[in-house]
């Protein structure tokens, strides 16, 4: 199953498409011509370029720019498509878009979706920039392995490119949705009158993923009169039709406020569910 590896990063959006991995020095080539025929050759994450600037953090992070964007820096709480693969200390790539043959994902900023280590190298970042980060282990997976992929306390190197942000698809009460995938040939709605299922991958800023449904494949199946629910997702439900793949931020005063939810989610704590629509049927 190599093909599905890269599953452990960014709640499985990603994908590798097949192209000729021949890596090319390009500040040495003169002709024009030829730069064409090497950027649709190369990946440009493979393509060798010259390191321009270098920063050394706190934490022992080290980012080093090839390019430098003219974009704003990332913020907190905003969603970007990036560019992106993930090496071991050995070379071994382990993560990234491509190996889900995917151009690029959606990156959440502020709850830890690949580990707090991107969210800090990251906001020192520009849209438009082409950078490569080391990653020490603690700020990576730390202790935690992913058995025959990446072994325990393994330093983390990912070479990224931040291509644009993404404005959110609806708004309401201060919940956000960015809905980043969809099949338009779906046209019924989930509203008072509809039951949608669907599964999440639900986080705080301090515990990522708490909740995930996909480890047992048991989706949530969903009223808007059923008791218990997180007022604001259902607020941001509201719309969703099968085959939806979306962000959803939920303030706190639209979740569990300041009572929190038993050693889960903190008191004020915002949420972030990160969903897929399995289906939307009529009642």
């Amino acid at each position: 199953m190599k093909g599905l590896k890269s599953i452990i990063g960014l709640c499985g959006l990603m994908v590798f498409a097949s192209c000729d991995p021949t890596v090319v020095d390009v500040d040495n080539v003169k002709d024009t011509n030829d730069l064409e025929i090497i950027a649709q050759k190369v990946p440009v994450l493979d393509q060798k370029k010259k390191v321009s600037d270098t920063l050394i953090m706190d934490e022992g992070i080290v980012i080093r720019w090839f390019e430098h964007g003219t974009g704003e820096s990332l913020k907190q709480g905003s969603v970007y498509f990036v560019d992106f693969k993930v090496m071991l200390d050995n070379g071994e790539v382990v993560d990234g878009n491509h190996l889900l043959l995917k151009d690029s994902i959606p990156f959440y900023m502020g709850f830890q979706m690949q580990g707090l280590g991107w969210d800090l190298a990251l906001a020192e970042v520009k849209v438009g920039d082409f950078v490569e980060i080391f990653l020490p282990s603690k700020y990576a997976r730390g202790e935690k392995e992913i058995k025959g992929i990446i072994p325990p306390n393994s330093n983390n190197t990912v070479k990224i490119r931040v291509l644009n942000k993404m404005k959110p698809t609806r708004s309401v009460d201060g919940n956000k949705v960015w809905v980043f995938e969809e099949n338009n040939d779906n046209k019924l709605l989930f509203d008072e009158d509809e039951i949608i299922t669907f599964h999440t991958m639900t986080s705080t800023p301090s515990n990522p993923r708490y909740m995930n449904t996909f480890r047992k494949n048991q989706p949530f199946v969903l009223r808007l009169e059923d008791y218990g629910t997180v007022p604001g997702l259902k607020k941001a439900l509201i719309n969703a039709k099968s085959s939806d793949r979306m962000f959803i931020y939920v303030p706190s005063r639209e979740a569990y406020g300041n009572k929190g939810y038993q050693d889960v989610v903190k008191p004020n704590e915002d949420l972030l569910f990160n969903v897929m629509v399995m289906d939307v049927v009529k009642k």
